[in-house]
């Protein structure tokens, strides 16, 4: 009698958690891959650099957090690094169709953008991607190039 009642518990505790784990599971993150081509440096209260690092997150968001920790470390006397959270700015956020945190971009002094990734991003490819943003003759992969995705 023992054994039974022992398995018939098992049995419930085992349906049970698959029916938990089914109705609770995380949707799978939704790239839509939409990256803006031109940003505008007003918006971003830029001033005496050449270069700006616009990472678009969430406080939601642990990766969001990871990328601009990393993207931080770039600002320099050249160049600029923007954290723009959704829930503190929004507007920004629609304005440039943000659909995907983290969304990182690299953009020239004319707003013209150079680099574009959607996601995580190691701090040696941001680092990389920057540097051949800054000189195009470095030899570094970039997330717009045919072999990586965005």
């Amino acid at each position: 009698m023992r054994t039974i009642i022992a398995f018939a518990v098992l049995l419930i505790a085992g349906v049970t958690s698959l029916l938990l784990r089914r109705r609770n599971s995380d949707a799978p993150a939704q790239v839509q891959g939409a990256v803006p081509h031109q940003l505008n440096w007003h918006d971003f209260s830029v001033a005496d650099k050449s270069w700006l690092v616009a990472v678009f997150t969430s406080s939601t968001c642990d990766a969001c957090r990871d990328v601009a920790t990393k993207a931080l470390v770039l600002e320099s006397n050249e160049v600029a690094v923007k954290i723009i959270d959704f829930l503190d700015e929004r507007d920004l956020h629609k304005r440039y169709q943000i659909d995907s945190v983290p969304t990182t971009v690299i953009a020239d002094i004319h707003g013209v953008v150079r680099f574009a990734t959607i996601g995580p991003v190691t701090a040696t490819d941001l680092w990389a991607a920057l540097a051949k943003c800054r000189d195009p003759q470095v030899d570094v992969p970039s997330c717009r190039d045919a072999d990586h995705e965005h």
